[in-house]
């Protein structure tokens, strides 16, 4: 966007001729690496033998490596614990869907569905019921969204061959939903609070020490008992802080809309993760369909 009379920009490696944002070969690297980062340990849950314990254990990763923060962190005030209450309900329903979601469908149906589906319905709630208007391309975007998810989700079979479960539609979809709703809620706790990283890092703490108590009553003794896959599920834990942080420095030396965009091309990351690695037979549909999700998505946030 160009730079606003009187403003120059922040960062001048950030801006182009007549103050330009572009975004630096370092800043593109880092979302691009944020994105893979999302898509692998996402993966990570789809693969697990128990789903829900590797989806606990990538939570309690989360809370550890915030843990530390903590102690020089400043304790939030009421009204942003009130908004903080809300998301730890929000993410664990997400998490909980997530899984069902990967028990049900494939990994390249069910992540672009539910990633590409949130935007979407964001701008199309804001559009309807706050009143905002939209640009054409915004309805374009939409319109892509639209189009990638309907080539994924209506398929005959999944990757084994075995007729598609209808549920997997369902529980992603609701993963959309939760999405669309904890995203919409932390913007409003990141503003509220102090600092977006105090906000922040209270979620990553309270967040996984409740999903890690989800769990543990669901799954008992067992879901303390050592393991390989606790490693895999810790790793998960770190690529997910990972990918949050790379994507908050980035927004510090780049504008917020070209970054989030660039962020959304894990659903092509997933797709050729799903087609390579997983063999979920979705092949160069799968790539297509996950590419014009990103596309319709960048097209939203531009």
């Amino acid at each position: 966007l160009p730079a606003r009379k009187g403003l120059a920009c922040r960062s001048p490696p950030s801006c182009g001729p007549a103050g330009i944002h572009i975004l630096t070969l370092t800043v593109t690297l880092a979302v691009l690496a944020s994105a893979l980062l999302h898509a692998s340990w996402n993966a990570l849950v789809k693969t697990g033998a128990d789903r829900l314990m590797m989806m606990g254990w990538i939570a309690a990763a989360t809370g550890l490596v915030a843990l530390p923060f903590l102690f020089v962190t400043p304790v939030p005030p009421l009204d942003v614990w009130k908004i903080l209450c809300l998301s730890f309900a929000l993410h664990a329903g997400y998490k909980l869907f997530l899984v069902q979601g990967y028990h049900y469908g494939d990994f390249g149906q069910v992540y672009p569905l539910s990633r590409g589906l949130a935007p979407a319905i964001v701008t199309i709630v804001g559009a309807l019921w706050l009143g905002e208007i939209l640009p054409t391309l915004a309805f374009v975007g939409v319109g892509l969204i639209a189009l990638g998810i309907v080539s994924l989700a209506f398929r005959r079979t999944n990757g084994a061959g075995l007729p598609n479960d209808p549920r997997a539609l369902t529980y992603a979809f609701g993963t959309s939903l939760f999405i669309a709703a904890y995203t919409l809620n932390d913007g409003l706790g990141g503003r509220i609070a102090e600092s977006p990283h105090i906000y922040v890092i209270w979620l990553f703490a309270g967040d996984g020490l409740i999903f890690f108590l989800i769990v543990l009553w669901r799954r008992g003794r067992a879901f303390l008992k050592p393991q390989r896959a606790m490693a895999y599920g810790f790793a998960g834990g770190v690529m997910s802080v990972a990918a949050y942080w790379l994507v908050i420095w980035a927004m510090t030396l780049a504008p917020l809309g070209p970054v989030a965009a660039l962020r959304e091309t894990s659903v092509v990351f997933a797709a050729l993760i799903s087609g390579l690695i997983m063999k979920e037979g979705l092949g160069w549909r799968a790539v297509a369909a996950a590419c014009i999700v990103a596309a319709g998505v960048i097209l939203l946030k531009v």
